[in-house]
């Protein structure tokens, strides 16, 4: 009876994955880049920590279903297609130039912290290739510093201690191995489950701050008809019947010490009506008062 309830709690446990549940999102969806996350937790193994939770990261905001993103591989392909000699990134501070070549709204990015596991009690355990299963009691913690950058700018506008806390009691399951937060092995383990609840932490406080930033887009093209051409479609969730308000931007103010580009004035010069969704982008006419003479590049901006 006693191996029985031991291989039932060892089974059950085993089994345990966390996960977020999501509801469909009908809003617009909003591009967002995810860094490699540093690791200045003092937590040293031959895997990279903070690349691994950034990959994490990535997929959570994906299945959130709320935003478009963007991956380090999506990034390096930008880069690639820069020309460095015939661009002014050299001559801008490195957050300005971050924010020159990418194609979002927010860059997300930080550190984590703090990845410590505790233990304690007794009792013998088995082990069978680096994952462990014992008598002995464990705990974890995980604290991660979550950062939401201006993609034009390069100014944090955001900034949040977001943690994971887990604990096994009676059974623990260790893992002693290479540590990758994204192995099946490791998710079970408390460092594994506190991992997993910062994530889910990390993703509900992006979520919260984007929804109070505007979605904003480009216009991309504008025809002799004046059909005019923008850069999202029913990837963002845009939909026919949609309006949209459209701004010109003015020339850049930088700042004379630093380089740093501060924003942008724009003044609106109209509005648009979707009259047709693809994939990647959408088409309008004019509507509304103010309509003017748009052109590639004109800001478009959610009402």
């Amino acid at each position: 009876m006693k191996k029985s309830l031991l291989m039932l709690g060892i089974f059950v446990f085993a089994g345990w994955i966390s996960a977020v549940v999501y509801a469909e999102h009908k809003g617009l969806k909003k591009t967002v880049a995810v860094y490699d996350f540093s690791n200045d937790s003092g937590y040293s193994s031959q895997g990279d920590l903070g690349k691994d939770f950034s990959v994490q990261l990535q997929d959570a905001l994906i299945q959130s279903g709320q935003f478009i993103v963007l991956t380090r591989k999506d990034l390096d392909v930008v880069m690639a297609e820069q020309d460095l000699a015939q661009s002014n990134r050299m001559a801008k501070s490195t957050t300005a130039q971050t924010g020159k070549i990418v194609p979002a709204q927010i860059l997300i990015k930080g550190q984590i912290t703090e990845f410590q596991e505790n233990t304690s009690g007794g009792g013998q355990g088995i082990s069978i290739k680096g994952f462990s299963i014992g008598a002995q009691k464990s705990s974890a913690h995980m604290a991660v510093i979550v950062q939401l950058v201006d993609s034009t700018t390069g100014e944090i506008i955001e900034s949040k201690r977001v943690e994971g806390e887990a604990a096994s009691g009676g059974l623990s399951l260790g893992y002693s191995g290479d540590i990758g937060i994204n192995s099946s092995n490791f998710k079970k383990t408390p460092l594994g489950k506190a991992a997993q609840m910062a994530i889910d932490r990390a993703v509900d406080y992006i979520a919260k701050k984007m929804n109070e930033i505007p979605w904003k887009g480009k216009v991309i093209q504008v025809k002799e008809d004046g059909m005019i051409y923008i850069n999202s479609g029913s990837n963002a969730n845009v939909k026919v019947g949609d309006k949209f308000e459209i701004y010109r931007e003015g020339e850049a103010l930088v700042d004379p010490d630093t380089g740093m580009e501060l924003g942008k004035e724009t003044a609106k010069i109209g509005e648009v009506s979707i009259a047709e969704v693809q994939e990647k982008f959408s088409k309008g006419k004019a509507a509304g008062s103010g309509q003017g003479n748009f052109a590639k590049g004109d800001l478009v901006q959610e009402k």
